[in-house]
């Protein structure tokens, strides 16, 4: 649907780089607007993704999604968080480079589910063998423990993440995933003791 030069008045440009008037704020969202109306959630700046919250279930992290984006220069295909993940895993295994992979953004922006993306076409990339998945399960099941203690219902998100998190995945010498852990930081402790108007403390208290 985006492949087509023809399409871009339609579905805007895959790179905001290309912009004519890139130093126009107005330009800039009128892009993300177009492709967002066209169910086009991805779209790039260079080397950084955006990615805007469907708030609805889209089908496109299938199997032959993860196929299509497997072993692919980074801008052959369309954006997507895909895209990202086998870059930084083709670097990780070609260059022997550690990768780190930075995912940002406001309250229900989608961060958690971006993270539970890269980890499932990691799992999809190295052969979903049994240790592949014993780890990608252990990181994503420990979420709701996590939130648990870490999510408080905010004005603007019911879930909304009161904390930091680092998720560090550990890999062998053939690139496959043996291990990993996770490391909380930035917690909002003053939310213990004060809540503002209309929000509440972490979940665990209810």
């Amino acid at each position: 649907m985006e492949r087509g030069l023809h399409d871009r008045d339609r579905v805007g440009l895959q790179d905001q780089v290309l912009l004519e008037n890139y130093e126009s704020e107005d330009a800039f969202i009128d892009n993300l607007r177009k492709r967002f109306q066209e169910n086009l959630i991805y779209t790039y700046i260079g080397h950084v993704l955006i990615s805007v919250n469907p708030y609805k279930e889209l089908p496109i992290y299938t199997e032959s999604d993860v196929k299509e984006y497997r072993k692919r220069h980074f801008f052959e295909a369309p954006p997507h968080v895909f895209a990202l993940s086998d870059n930084a895993y083709r670097s990780l295994t070609e260059e022997n480079r550690g990768q780190c992979i930075l995912i940002s953004g406001e309250s229900g922006s989608g961060k958690t589910e971006a993270s539970k993306k890269v980890l499932q076409f990691i799992a999809a990339a190295t052969g979903h063998t049994h240790n592949v998945e014993g780890v990608k399960d252990k990181l994503l099941q420990s979420n709701p423990v996590l939130e648990a203690f870490g999510n408080a219902k905010t004005n603007r998100n019911d879930n909304s993440s009161r904390f930091g998190k680092y998720m560090d995945v550990q890999f062998d010498f053939a690139g496959v995933p043996e291990g990993g852990n996770i490391l909380n930081y930035l917690l909002e402790k003053s939310r213990v003791i004060h809540q503002s108007g209309g929000e509440r403390n972490f979940h665990i208290f209810y």
